[in-house]
């Protein structure tokens, strides 16, 4: 015999409304900030993620820029919202016929003090949309701007990981790096950790297939790590396929800390005080 179900179409609908409502977000004991968003890409206003993102516990969002015209909004829109702030760099996608003009922007607009981040730059060896001779000239020099304007280093690194260690190694890494998305093993989590290299976790780890990220973020020190969106891409379980915004993050502060085998506060309250330490950001 079937289980006994709505008799009738209306009570069908309202089951199946029901069944597909949203889970509720749940609020950060301690604010804690997203570390890389694309704030121009979303759909909703700068202020309105800022506001919902306050409301769960997410007190500042930096807004990644990938090309200059994106970095150039970054830093107009971290000088309109104070909780908002700016990274600038080109994307390793968009290294293709990169001009030094273009580099002395990134360089000029890197001293902006809204701008906390040179990045997202790095290597994507996924993609081909530039050789690899361009991205890793286009590396070393955002490692340059970062190194003489003090600001950290936020890396791209996707199936590029030998490359990108060798290139820090090299040309001499700046004191403060983060490895965005992060996307390597416990064995290359382990190697960030020993030369001091910044973490940081985005919605993907919170994914089903994503064992293999689990296990690096449970090698990576609690001090090393930071949580982010890279929104409007890779929402958190249970958001995942649906567009990603920093009042999300929650979910993933949850699974790290669950990963981690800390309370949520204790994690929340590591991830300001590296907030602190790589972006200037205040604690409190």
């Amino acid at each position: 015999m079937e289980p006994e179900g709505p008799k009738t179409a209306e009570g069908r609908r309202k089951a199946g409304k029901a069944a597909k409502a949203p889970e509720p977000v749940p609020v950060l004991p301690v604010d804690v900030f997203d570390s890389h968003c694309h704030l121009d890409m979303l759909e909703m206003t700068v202020a309105e993620a800022v506001e919902k993102a306050r409301q769960a516990g997410i007190r500042r969002i930096m807004t990644i820029g990938c090309d200059l015209p994106s970095s150039e909004w970054a830093v107009k829109a971290a000088s309109e919202h104070p909780d908002v702030y700016a990274g600038v760099a080109i994307h390793p996608n968009d290294t293709k016929g990169l001009t030094d003009d273009v580099l002395a922007r990134i360089a000029e607009l890197a001293r902006d003090p809204r701008v906390v981040a040179v990045g997202e730059t790095g290597l994507d060896y996924y993609r081909d949309h530039a050789s690899r001779e361009e991205q890793q000239s286009s590396f070393r020099a955002h490692i340059a701007i970062a190194k003489e304007t003090g600001k950290a280093l936020v890396i791209h690194d996707r199936e590029a990981h030998d490359d990108v260690l060798r290139l820090l190694d090299t040309e001499g890494a700046p004191d403060k790096v983060v490895f965005h998305c992060f996307s390597g093993d416990a064995a290359m989590a382990e190697v960030c950790a020993d030369k001091g290299y910044v973490m940081s976790f985005a919605g993907n780890v919170t994914f089903k297939n994503a064992q293999p990220l689990r296990d690096a973020l449970a090698v990576a020190p609690l001090d090393l790590l930071l949580v982010e969106t890279d929104a409007p891409f890779m929402a958190p379980v249970p958001y995942r396929g649906k567009p990603n915004a920093s009042h999300l993050i929650p979910f993933t502060v949850h699974l790290m800390a669950e990963v981690k085998g800390v309370p949520v506060e204790e994690l929340c309250s590591a991830i300001a005080g590296t907030g602190s330490r790589l972006f200037g950001f205040p604690e409190g």
